[in-house]
């Protein structure tokens, strides 16, 4: 079963570089300058941000759906990230290197499934869950701290 991963669009968060601090603050947001790598997944680009790199922490709204998990959380977005486009079945090297937390949800936006697997596991765990057909999507958490990473639809 083929896959592809779903990276938030840059458009969406590019606004945002241009407020003040304030501004931001008021948003629930702040800016922020990466100290290490790995430490600041952006999930535009789905790549670590650089040391001395510019990114925002903020809120965001992840699972927007009419359901009982409707979920937001806390994410990263490098200052010129670009919308990543990964190929079908691609995993960046910013997931295979994380313990992550993937949930399936079925289409009415209910939780169906849920498991922790390293990152090299990634993709056998993905098919697996796309092998039932009542899965629709999955959402890809860091595990330890909970914060979402990306979508993956079926291909």
């Amino acid at each position: 079963m083929d896959f592809q991963l779903v990276a938030l669009p840059a458009e969406k968060f590019r606004p945002l570089f241009s407020l003040s601090d304030e501004a931001l603050q008021n948003q629930g947001a702040r800016r922020m300058v990466a100290d290490e790598n790995p430490g600041y997944p952006c999930r535009v680009s789905l790549v670590d941000a650089e040391v001395g790199e510019r990114v925002l922490l903020l809120p965001f709204a992840h699972h927007d759906v009419d359901s009982p998990y409707r979920a937001s959380g806390p994410i990263f977005v490098r200052e010129a990230a670009r919308t990543a486009k990964p190929a079908v079945n691609e995993i960046p090297e910013m997931l295979l290197r994380r313990l992550l937390s993937v949930r399936a949800y079925d289409a009415k936006g209910t939780l169906s499934g849920a498991d922790v697997v390293e990152g090299s596991e990634l993709e056998n765990r993905v098919r697996r869950y796309f092998g039932d057909s009542k899965i629709q999507y999955l959402h890809l958490h860091n595990a330890r701290p909970g914060c979402y990473n990306c979508r993956v639809d079926r291909a």
